[in-house]
């Protein structure tokens, strides 16, 4: 029997990102090729890149070349890139990075291991030729499903899938192979972006929105509940336009019972949610359901107005802070985190502090702070009105250093509460884990003081005994191992 074809997967950017790497896995692993934790184990290391922006593009970059020094020293015989950098550049990423010996992009995830096999064999596969996603599905929403199958959407594989291209772990399973055995997992609810925002290329080159079907986002819930997964993070470039290409713009609301019902399903989270598009059901429906997080990822960008308009944006201080005062009256303790962006074109003093202003009123529990640069193909690149960047690199320092400290003085507020955690690690160092405010990698985290009795996975009720920076320590209650309705509460 001749030795079997190895292939490694390495993920650079969002939780997006991971969900695609997992269906390449089970496509791989489908097709017959082990799939490998190092890519120094590898016949094939596939890096799938982030395109968003200039750091994640050299982190991506340096993964490829990572890879291609382990050439000539161990198993590995060739490198590919796929994912966002490889789908916006293409033939220009492969040019320019010659070390790549195959660039991909998401046309190609089809037929990933005849792509890999030809590569493997020293053929040439012609590197993608970049095109605008957004032109490849109708401008009416309501015209998408019925087209959907004809474009290639990262993610959204169906999950009643035939005989033999499935993985074999039961009739629900989708064509996805976990490449980790933590108890949280994300599931793709959509693809695409309909919004404008002057400042961002994502819509190019992961096209329009498009909602995957309920019964997939259900089934494979249920697919991911049965191999352990205790938490689901729902992901999408936005996922308050959930189902409106479905005739259902409230969608939403009426999947996420449906969703916290699926038994082993401890807690649902939901991220990447536009301020604009927040409903007041859907409020209703995060601070109330049983086993849904009270948790906002809100994207804002900024608070002043002038800034919000050139972003193509909508919104000011009063009104965001007005939307967080209507989600703390319904849910004291939910978390809320956020993403800001200074130095952009045209921005004012003034609207520094009207920004500053609305950090300091807004309570955030996370805030991550971003400085303005050019991206290819975006309306913002081709403004005239562009701060020097040493005004932007000090306005990032600035802005930085008071998120720094609000974060963690919304850390002390939260001394005294009880939180609900979710084990993530159980190891010499102690045991850590996540509450209901807190999202993976990105929210900080909680010290239990006490590890007995708990193991990865589990969720135990504690109480907030002290702080570090934006991390908690909590104490475990007594008898406080939950299991029940409101555990992810």
């Amino acid at each position: 029997m001749p030795e079997r074809r190895t292939v490694a997967l390495v993920t650079l950017g969002c939780a997006r990102n991971e969900v695609d790497s997992e269906e390449l896995a089970g496509r791989l692993e489908a097709d017959g090729w082990q799939l490998v934790e190092d890519a120094e184990d590898a016949d094939v290391a596939v890096v799938n890149t982030c395109g968003f922006v200039d750091a994640a593009k050299k982190d991506s970059v340096d993964a490829l070349l990572e890879a291609n020094d382990l050439k000539g020293h161990g198993r590995t015989q060739a490198v590919v890139a796929v994912g966002c950098m490889a789908e916006r550049y293409g033939k220009e990423l492969a040019e320019a990075l010659p070390e790549a010996d195959g660039v991909l992009g998401f046309d190609d995830y089809a037929n990933i291991s005849d792509r890999l096999q030809t590569i493997l064999n020293g053929g040439i596969h012609a590197a993608h030729t970049p095109r605008d996603r957004r032109k490849l599905l109708p401008i009416s929403p309501a015209e998408r499903q019925e087209s959907a199958a004809e474009v290639a959407l990262p993610g959204h594989a169906p999950v009643d899938l035939p005989d033999g291209l499935a993985p074999a772990s039961g009739p629900r399973a989708p064509l996805r192979r976990r490449l980790d055995g933590a108890p949280v997992a994300s599931v793709k609810l959509a693809s695409g972006c309909d919004r404008r925002c002057s400042f961002c290329a994502i819509p190019s080159f992961r096209g329009s929105f498009i909602s995957r079907r309920p019964s997939d986002v259900l089934n494979e819930t249920r697919w991911l509940a049965e191999q352990g997964v205790k938490e689901i993070m729902l992901v999408s470039e936005n996922n308050t336009s959930y189902g409106k290409d479905l005739g259902d713009i409230r969608l939403l609301e009426s999947l996420l019972p449906e969703l916290a019902e699926v038994d082993g399903i401890e807690r649902v989270r939901v991220s990447y949610l536009q301020p604009a598009e927040m409903r007041p059901g859907l409020v209703d429906v995060l601070t109330s359901t049983p086993k849904i997080a009270p948790y906002f990822d809100l994207s804002f960008q900024h608070s002043a107005p002038d800034v919000l308009r050139a972003m193509r944006r909508f919104g000011d201080t009063d009104r965001f802070l007005e939307l967080l005062d209507t989600i703390r009256s319904k849910a004291p303790q939910a978390g809320v985190r956020s993403n800001f962006i200074v130095g952009f074109p045209g921005e004012s003093e003034a609207d520094l502090a009207e920004l500053e202003r609305f950090l300091n009123g807004a309570r955030l529990d996370a805030i991550g702070v971003f400085g303005y640069s050019d991206e290819d193909g975006t309306e913002a690149a081709t403004y005239d009105n562009k701060l020097d960047e040493d005004v932007v690199a000090e306005r990032l320092a600035r802005v930085s250093r008071l998120a720094e400290e609000l974060v963690s003085q919304r850390a002390e507020e939260r001394l005294g509460e009880t939180v609900h955690v979710l084990v993530e690690t159980v190891d010499e160092e102690g045991v850590y884990g996540r509450g209901a405010h807190q999202a993976p990698e990105t929210d900080g985290q909680v010290l239990l003081t006490s590890g007995e009795g708990l193991s990865v996975g589990r969720i135990v009720e504690a109480k907030v005994v002290g702080t570090e920076g934006v991390d908690l320590v909590a104490e475990p209650l007594q008898g406080s191992l939950a299991c029940s309705e409101e555990a992810g509460r």
